[in-house]
């Protein structure tokens, strides 16, 4: 197994993408949407999961889109209708429907009759030794292939299952995957997971470990070998903080929660997008991320002042470059689109 191990979640995506990207020895096999060059059984270490933002990533990322699917995680839901408004082409990747079937967070916390988050959390402040705290994403009754090998949905989770392990009064991680695809999938995991870890480990007072992200199949698709590529390295740091005990914690979740809901409403205004940015309470490090959620908004419906607004209140360095990388791409393709 290939380990990928780095300070930072750029760092380590970065190391694996050189790899990939470079190793010519690296087998090319079948995949869903064509060829793919593949690794088996590989891993990343992230020894610093609070730096979860991939900056390196050409095209850049979409920061507005990961924080909306984290906290839509985190609240449990499984309707298409407010992560789609973030990324309008998600349909087109896990099917067009009103639901999405494989949905981590309603799988986390309503899919198994069972709240998995709240119950860890608890299990873990009553018995912070405990080995038996594994979080079930995958599905053998929903998820394992028809017997004629056909796909039971077109949102099956490639996300497994977590397993949660305090050592030494920190919050380890490890994420299991089926299939992550390193461009389009790794860096959004990196973000949905170590927000969860975060959350978490703040519930327990505890401080993050290391994060370990296990890949049955990480894969480049070989259409993307000349579309992606990776940008020098960085020395820009996240200073967001999303550690809160359990009460606030899940009180905020909730808040950020309903602020998505008013966000992602069609007939909202620039003038209610303003006042939501203005009076929204919420701890500093969720209210950075609600800021450049309220951002990608902004811009898609073409309010310029209202989205610069948004995003000059972000105090968090990195993720206000990863913002700023994600305009730039923006700019290209729509004068792109105006030369075409």
């Amino acid at each position: 197994m290939q380990v990928f191990s780095g300070t930072t979640a750029d760092e380590a995506w970065r190391i694996a993408a050189k790899t990939i990207f470079d190793d010519a020895e690296i087998g090319v096999e079948p995949g869903r949407n064509g060829p793919v060059k593949e690794l088996v059984h590989a891993a990343f270490v992230i020894k610093e999961p609070r730096q979860r933002w991939v900056l390196s990533r050409r095209p850049a990322m979409n920061p507005a889109f990961a924080i909306v699917e984290a906290f839509w995680i985190l609240s449990g839901r499984n309707d298409a209708r407010l992560v789609n408004r973030w990324n309008p082409s998600l349909p087109h990747f896990a099917g067009d429907t009103s639901s999405y079937p494989g949905a981590y967070g309603y799988r986390l916390r309503r899919h198994f009759s069972v709240d998995q988050l709240d119950r860890a959390i608890d299990a873990l402040i009553a018995n912070p030794t405990s080995r038996q705290v594994a979080l079930q994403i995958w599905s053998a009754v929903d998820d394992l292939p028809a017997t004629t090998g056909a796909p039971r949905s077109a949102d099956i989770p490639c996300n497994t299952g977590s397993f949660l392990r305090v050592r030494q009064n920190e919050l380890h991680w490890l994420q299991v995957l089926r299939s992550n695809d390193l461009n389009r999938g790794t860096p959004y995991n990196f973000v949905q997971f170590t927000v969860l870890q975060e959350v978490v480990a703040g519930c327990l007072g505890v401080s993050v470990g290391p994060y370990t992200h296990v890949c049955n199949s990480l894969h480049v698709y070989q259409n993307d070998l000349d579309t992606f590529s990776f940008a020098p390295k960085s020395a820009l740091r996240s200073n967001s903080s999303l550690l809160l005990p359990k009460k606030e914690a899940f009180e905020a979740i909730s808040i950020f929660e309903r602020v998505l809901e008013r966000l992602g409403d069609p007939a909202l205004t620039g003038a209610e997008c303003t006042d939501i940015i203005k009076h929204a309470v919420l701890p500093p490090g969720h209210h950075n991320l609600l800021l450049i959620a309220a951002a990608d908004i902004a811009r898609r419906l073409g309010w310029d002042d209202v989205m610069t607004e948004a995003a000059q209140g972000c105090s968090d360095p990195l993720l206000l470059a990863v913002w700023k990388k994600w305009c730039e791409r923006w700019v290209r393709s729509r004068e792109l689109r105006k030369a075409l």
